[in-house]
C-alpha cells in the first residue's frame, strides 16, 4: 500500500471511531449516574487512545520518504488498539 492509500484508510477509520465516541458520549449525557461515571471514565480512555492514533497517523503523514513504512505500523497498530477499545466500550455499554 502506497502512503497516501494508508493515509486515507487511517483517516477513515478514525473518523469512524470519533463516530462511535460520540455515540458513547450521547449515551453518556442520558445515563444514570452510576453508569455515567463508568461510562465517562471510557470515553476518556478512548480520547487518549484516539490522541495517539491521530498524532501516529501525522507522524506518518510529516515522515520522509524512507521513515514513513517504519511509522506505518506503529499509526496501525494504535487504530487497531482504539478499534478493540471502542468496541469494548459499546458493547459494554449497550
Amino acid at each position: 500500500m502506497d502512503r497516501e492509500a494508508l493515509i486515507d484508510k487511517l483517516t477513515a477509520q478514525l473518523k469512524e471511531w470519533d463516530a462511535e465516541i460520540s455515540k458513547l458520549e450521547a449515551k453518556a449525557e442520558s445515563s444514570r449516574t452510576d453508569a455515567r461515571a463508568s461510562l465517562d471514565r471510557q470515553i476518556e480512555e478512548l480520547r487518549s487512545k484516539r490522541a495517539s492514533a491521530a498524532q501516529k497517523l501525522d507522524g506518518v503523514q510529516h515522515a520522509g520518504e524512507d521513515a514513513w513504512r517504519e511509522l506505518a505500523s506503529g499509526a496501525e497498530r494504535a487504530l487497531d488498539d482504539l478499534k478493540d477499545s471502542v468496541k469494548t466500550a459499546v458493547s459494554k455499554f449497550q
